[in-house]
């Protein structure tokens, strides 16, 4: 500003009023400022604006890099906290990079509060997190923790999925588990209580996996290696996520197996992936606009508000039918 206001001939003050739009400078020397700005390249640094006033109004929001159902949280946030006057920032995590490293990034920057998107870190890190700034966790739910939570109610969409893979004749229903992935207890739990429900208790079976294509490539080898060895394939799979669904599409179509008239799979999300498909990917929506606008209003209303406690929201989970789910097999059902 310094710079500006010497080579435009007028005071720094000038430079202010003109760069905060203030009344008490002419057009002309508006003009003649903004133009000098300009031909030096100097851009008001807003940061540092709020920061005097001792407010970053940033969002930081740690994510997995990997999980595709993250960018379509991260897409859905960016409106909303704009349309309440805050800036996002975003830190990821990955195979090299913690998720404690990447929440440190974010405190270091100043985000006056953090979201979190499908934590895999240990509950005392997350309630560490909660009581140092405001947070909110979305996709898991962490007992006790002093975080807000915005999550889907798992066990519903998991029940819809079971029903309907029973409406249509199936009853050798597998699930490939999540493992510690965000909703995996849940989801599991969900699981082997509609196979109860529907009397198929011996035919409930989970194969060990985790929330990706991995994941579901693995669990499809399993199958069909059992398959060359005598043992008849699932009839249907419950897939962790939609990751881990397309995985499992990937090893069964590469064997010749037919999706759905020999093999049923539905996944979990709704993620833009499933949409990208020869056959789209029947599956369990999870809203992620709602969730986004729910994580970032629960932030800014706690920054706004700090003596409310952590609050919870459960939202409504949709089954979305597509192309991979038919009837069983005749010889089956």
């Amino acid at each position: 500003m310094a710079d500006v206001a010497a080579k435009a001939g007028v005071s720094r003050a000038l430079v202010s009023i003109v760069f905060r739009n203030q009344p008490g400078a002419s057009e002309e020397t508006r003009e003649r400022v903004l133009k000098v700005a300009d031909e030096i390249g100097y851009r008001p640094d807003s940061a540092a604006r709020l920061l005097a006033r001792g407010r970053s109004r940033t969002l930081g929001v740690m994510f997995t890099v990997q999980q595709t159902f993250h960018t379509n949280l991260i897409e859905a946030i960016y409106p909303e906290a704009e349309r309440l006057g805050y800036e996002v920032l975003l830190s990821g995590s990955t195979r090299s990079r913690s998720e404690e490293k990447a929440v440190e990034a974010l405190l270091s920057h100043r985000c006056e509060a953090l979201i979190l998107l499908g934590s895999f870190a240990e509950p005392a890190f997350l309630h560490d997190v909660g009581r140092r700034t405001v947070a909110v966790s979305v996709g898991r739910r962490i007992p006790h923790a002093h975080v807000d939570f915005v999550h889907t109610a798992e066990g519903k969409g998991v029940r819809q999925a079971t029903d309907h893979l029973v409406e249509l004749g199936h009853r050798r229903i597998v699930h490939i588990d999540g493992g510690r992935g965000p909703g995996s207890v849940e989801r599991r739990r969900a699981y082997r209580a509609a196979m109860r429900r529907h009397g198929l208790e011996a035919e409930v079976r989970v194969i060990p996996g985790d929330h990706t294509e991995a994941s579901g490539i693995e669990a499809g080898r399993v199958l069909l290696a059992e398959r060359d060895q005598g043992r008849p394939l699932p009839t249907a799979v419950l897939a962790g996520n939609d990751r881990c669904a397309m995985g499992l599409l990937m090893s069964l179509t590469r064997a010749g197996v037919e999706v759905p008239r020999d093999l049923s799979v539905v996944g979990y999300d709704d993620s833009h992936l499933s949409h990208l498909m020869p056959i789209g990917l029947t599956t369990v929506r999870q809203d992620s606009v709602l969730m986004a606008e729910h994580a970032v209003r629960y932030a800014v209303e706690r920054l706004e508000n700090p003596e409310l406690q952590p609050r919870e929201a459960v939202l409504e989970p949709k089954l979305v039918i597509r192309g991979t789910s038919g009837p069983a097999p005749k010889d089956t059902a």
